[in-house]
């Protein structure tokens, strides 16, 4: 580990209001937009129901929001130069809270994935002005217990989503998923208005707009985010459909990358990259990312489908992650005092590899008081990396690129995210497979115990085996992905090394 790099510096931006309060004011808004992102997990059948569709194409409830709100946060630093920060949040949340009110009055499918489209164009922009804004707003200092608030935000909500999704449409109706949002979207919004003001260097600036850039990095994305969505439903590459899309991402994105590089005004700007803290701190988000929402994606699906949990009671086993993430905010704030964010990351990836190594552990006997340690340390070791992450992944950065370096970073956590679910799906499969193919070697009759259940139960001792070779199959698959998680978070540790120390204190540097 080397000491910052020295440079040029210059006098700090401060608001004219108070931090807190505008910290209260943003992540409002965007605990309403990360929670969006998992809330209707657990009533799409009800929605398919409701809507007379089936469960398959009521899942593009979940895509439709997922796709747009990726396309726009890496161009959302874009939108605040053409148009001004305050005014393009303010329009966002416009927009993310009146699309609410049209999913919950939607009267066909099309029309609710529509609605959601524009939900997730209107949240897009919210992830990384909150961050950016948090960011300026406090002294150097105190950015470590505003990382936190936003830390929180960021990863409980998406956790206490499909419990509050499921007890709502068990109370009362799937449309109230989305109704809820008015009241908070509007109080965000007046909040907003009041309180947050643009910085000077974040001004409209009048300039072209980069029409090829962003329509080369909408196909990108959106391409993306759909094969990862359904790529396992139709067995990968093995779908035609699937292996041209793969090739339109692949052409379309490099052609972006090669567009941004030459364009006068790009819609992201790629020389951010230079940076090699932030590109650092993306790869361990996406990482991280992929580890959490691959845990969240696979402890509810083993309780439902192995243990015959209902969808809120196995909901609720992810909660001591909530607690976990409470109490990291406390100790990286009092940690961050008398350690280096560096060594603060090291503990956290420790932590995250540890748990995930104790819930290989899983078994059919397991009960959710189990789950408590390991997901209470896993929420700890969560929180412990991120907040230090995204201050070290953004400390380097001059202040004008702070905005299109956040979502950069929060693109790269999500869309780990969506690689996590989606390899996790495959390897649950594939695992599978294999471990039966492993155990079924085992019921031959030269296994005394095979014999010995033949003979006992003659007429029905092949399916009852069978079935608890399948289970057990599955079994192994679970606690494989748990192991390779834990593989992979130590594996992190080795990033750690390579990023440059941001001091706690001092003005901004500028390169």
């Amino acid at each position: 580990m080397e000491k910052a790099d020295t440079g040029n510096y210059t006098e700090e931006w401060r608001p004219g209001s108070n931090p807190w309060l505008i910290a209260v004011a943003i992540m409002l808004a965007t605990t309403l937009e990360v929670l969006d992102t998992s809330v209707a997990n657990v009533a799409v059948p009800h929605i398919a129901g409701t809507l007379s569709a089936t469960p398959q194409e009521g899942t593009w409830v979940l895509t439709s929001y997922i796709v747009s709100n990726a396309i726009v946060l890496p161009a959302s630093a874009w939108f605040g130069s053409l148009w001004g920060r305050k005014r393009v949040l303010l329009i966002s949340i416009a927009l993310f809270t009146l699309s609410s009110m049209l999913c919950g009055v939607a009267a066909s499918l099309e029309q609710l994935v529509a609605f959601r489209v524009l939900q997730g164009i209107g949240g897009g922009s919210l992830q990384p002005f909150s961050q950016a804004i948090l960011m300026e707003s406090f002294p150097k200092e105190k950015r470590t217990t505003a990382m936190a608030v936003f830390g929180i935000g960021v990863i409980a909500a998406p956790i206490i989503g499909p419990i509050l999704g499921g007890w709502i449409t068990d109370n009362f109706s799937w449309r109230w998923i989305f109704f809820i949002n008015l009241p908070f979207g509007i109080a965000a919004f007046l909040m907003i208005k009041m309180l947050v003001e643009d910085p000077p260097y974040i001004r409209k600036i009048g300039r072209g707009i980069d029409y090829y850039g962003f329509a080369l990095m909408a196909i990108g994305i959106g391409a993306l985010q759909v094969i990862l969505d359904k790529g396992q439903q139709v067995d990968w590459f093995q779908a035609a459909w699937l292996r041209w899309t793969a090739a339109g991402v692949f052409v379309s994105l490099f052609a972006f990358v090669f567009w941004e590089f030459r364009t006068k005004h790009p819609v992201v700007d790629l020389y951010v990259l230079k940076d090699r803290n932030l590109v650092g701190g993306m790869i361990v988000a996406f990482m991280i990312g992929a580890i959490m929402y691959g845990t969240m994606a696979l402890l509810p699906l083993f309780y439902q489908t192995m243990m015959q949990y209902t969808a809120l009671l196995s909901g609720f086993i992810l909660l001591p992650l909530v607690t976990g993430a409470l109490l990291g905010t406390i100790v990286v704030a009092v940690s961050n005092k008398y350690f280096d964010n560096r060594v603060l990351m090291l503990f956290g990836l420790l932590l995250i590899g540890s748990a995930s190594f104790m819930l290989g552990n899983i078994n059919l006997q397991v009960g959710m008081n189990s789950m408590v340690i390991p997901l209470f340390v896993l929420g700890v070791g969560t929180i412990t990396v991120f907040i230090p992450l995204s201050i070290t992944a953004l400390g380097t950065l001059a202040a004008k690129d702070m905005g299109n370096g956040s979502g950069l970073f929060n693109l790269a956590r999500n869309i780990g995210g969506s690689f996590g679910i989606a390899i996790t799906t495959t390897m649950l499969a594939r695992m599978a497979q294999l471990h039966q193919t492993v155990l079924v070697g085992q019921l031959t009759p030269f296994n005394p115990l095979y014999q010995r259940a033949i003979q006992a139960y003659p007429s029905i001792a092949n399916g009852l085996l069978y079935g608890e070779l399948l289970r057990q199959s599955a079994l192994l698959a679970y606690v494989d992905c748990f192991h390779w998680y834990s593989v992979l978070a130590f594996l992190c540790v080795i990033m750690i090394f390579l990023f440059r120390k941001v001091e706690s204190t001092g003005p901004m540097m500028v390169h």
